[in-house]
This record gives structure tokens, sequence and C-alpha cells, in this order.
């Protein structure tokens, strides 16, 4: 299993996924499922996968090799002129390998199942953020959907729909996201740590601050153990419950 989340601010979009992989308890690897595409100063294209591992890693793999590719008309998504039509392509690609796998095509239920998130942004064009169907199709955020989830997505969602403001620094973004991913680790097994992020700050059009979140941070225990405590003296100061 696997949780990722897309998240827009007034500053910019943060990422982050977690690594675990997984098919049974005694059968735990790690990978990473965020990956960078940038041309400095001219865009700066962040992906995160969620899904079936060997799909996710055709896809990644098709988009690398097409950047190295010298023929121009190729669906390059360091050369497309949008981040729209990096969507596109992405989706396209992400359609194409699993209907590669999948002799009869692609259905939701697939094997070969995968979804992705997609935000950066591309020179003179606004940041945005995607989130990329296996069918291929995606849809975008907006102001009232800042921000996407894949994989595992029930449990660290309550916390970014309370917590979300718009106007957040970084260092609050950062802080609301460890928060949901330690809820949906505590619920979850195939959700762990490390966790890797990236923040692009709006215009800049290169890679921000990456960084990975180890199991002994000392910050993540301090928020993990932290917020048990907060939500139980939270609990303990609500009106008490009274039988008529």
């Amino acid at each position: 299993m696997t949780y990722c989340v897309g998240m827009q601010t007034e500053r910019g979009i943060l990422f982050m996924s977690d690594t675990r992989t997984n098919s049974g308890v005694d059968n735990i690897s790690t990978f990473r499922k965020m990956f960078h595409f940038e041309v400095p100063g001219e865009r700066c294209i962040t992906l995160m996968t969620a899904g079936n591992l060997a799909t996710t890693q055709a896809v990644i793999s098709i988009l690398q090799e097409r950047g190295k590719s010298p023929e121009e008309r190729s669906p390059d998504i360091e050369r497309a002129p949008s981040m729209f039509q990096v969507a596109r392509i992405v989706g396209q690609t992400l359609r194409e390998v699993i209907a590669e796998h999948d002799g009869e095509g692609q259905t939701a239920s697939s094997t070969f199942n995968a979804t992705i998130l997609l935000g950066g942004q591309i020179k003179d064009g606004e940041p945005r953020l995607y989130l990329i169907y296996p069918e291929g199709n995606f849809i975008e955020a907006s102001d009232d959907t800042p921000f996407f989830q894949i994989g595992e997505t029930k449990y660290g969602r309550p916390i970014l729909i309370r917590a979300y403001e718009p106007s957040m620094s970084f260092e609050e973004a950062v802080k609301l996201l460890l928060v949901s991913f330690d809820s949906t680790i505590k619920a979850n097994l195939s959700v762990a740590l490390p966790l890797d992020y990236h923040i692009y700050e709006n215009g800049s059009c290169t890679k921000g601050r990456i960084g990975r979140v180890e199991p002994e941070d000392p910050y993540f225990q301090e928020i993990s153990s932290g917020w048990g405590v907060a939500l139980r003296d939270a609990f303990s100061n609500l009106p008490p419950f009274t039988f008529d």
C-alpha cells in the first residue's frame, strides 16, 4: 500500500510520500515513490505514484527515457509546452503501460492498476497539481479541492480537511502533512517511514527543499507522541455526554 499527498498553498506545492511496498506481512520492501523532472529555471515537475509497482516503475522509466531521446517529436514531459500537456503525456503513458500488461485493455479493477499525482510549473505558466487515474484521464486541483491523496487515503484525510489553510507557511504545511501521515501509519501497517518530501516554491521553476524523514527522526517522534496527547486532551475538554 501507499500514501502520497500533493497540497497547494499560496506559496507553493508540497509533496510527501511514504516508501513502503509489500505483498504480505513477511515481504516488505522500501521503494522511492517520488520522482523529479527538472530544467532549472525553465520547469520543475514532480510525480508520485501508487499502485502496482511494476506498472509505476515502467511509466517512470519510459518518461525518463523519452527525456534522453534526441527526437523532438517524442512525447517528452521535459519539452511539453504546458503542465496540461504534461498531464496528458503522463496519463497516456500510464494507460498504454496498463493496456500492454493487461491483454484485454484497462479496467479500473485491473491487477496492474496505478494512479499518479503530478505537480509543478513551467515558465510563464501557473503552478498546477493533477490527479491522474489509471484510465489516463485526470483532474486538476482548485481552490475548492487544494490537495489530492493517492493510496491509503481515508485515515489521513480528516486531518487535512480540518486543519488546512491556503495561507499556511511551508513549515506549518509540513507539520500538517506529518500529522496526516502519522495517523495513517498508526492505522495501517502497509504505510510506513521513511517519508520523502519536496517543497516547490511558486515561480522558482527549480526544485526546492527535498528531504527524507527517517523512522528515528526526533521531530517526527515528537509530532507523533504530541498529537496523541493533544487528541486525548481535546477529548477530555469536550462537554460530557449525559443520559436523560
